[in-house]
């Protein structure tokens, strides 16, 4: 999907530096000639256009349950929206969130890695 050859590619992955998926996600696309631009939404937080647009494409999924972030939310904190929690808390978001030639992704499960080198 996209390019007209190897090597042409460029993706842009929303992450934290600190995270190992993260890293493993930017190493394997670099390794397949892909440009990677990461985004740490810890450094540089997400504007509401790019928030809304990742809530658009994945709904409550974005959100990172798991987190400890989460788990140190109040229950009202845990009530508020989406859209607002990510700005408030960007390491909430479930990463990585990466936007290139083969569309908008998040995680870097099988249909992430087929959609973003082919495979």
């Amino acid at each position: 999907m996209g390019g007209s050859g190897e090597g042409d590619a460029n993706v842009i992955l929303y992450g934290l530096g600190s995270c190992d998926t993260c890293r493993k996600a930017a190493k394997e696309l670099a390794a397949q000639g892909i440009s990677v631009t990461r985004v740490d939404v810890r450094a540089e937080p997400l504007s509401a256009d790019q928030i809304f647009r990742f809530l658009d494409a994945f709904g409550d999924a974005l959100i990172n349950r798991k987190s400890t972030t989460w788990r140190g939310l109040s229950d009202a904190e845990r009530a508020t929206a989406p859209a607002e929690l990510l700005a408030a808390h960007p390491a909430l978001m479930k990463r990585p969130v990466i936007s290139g030639p083969g569309g908008l992704t998040l995680g870097w499960g099988p249909d992430a890695q087929a959609a973003h080198l082919g495979s």
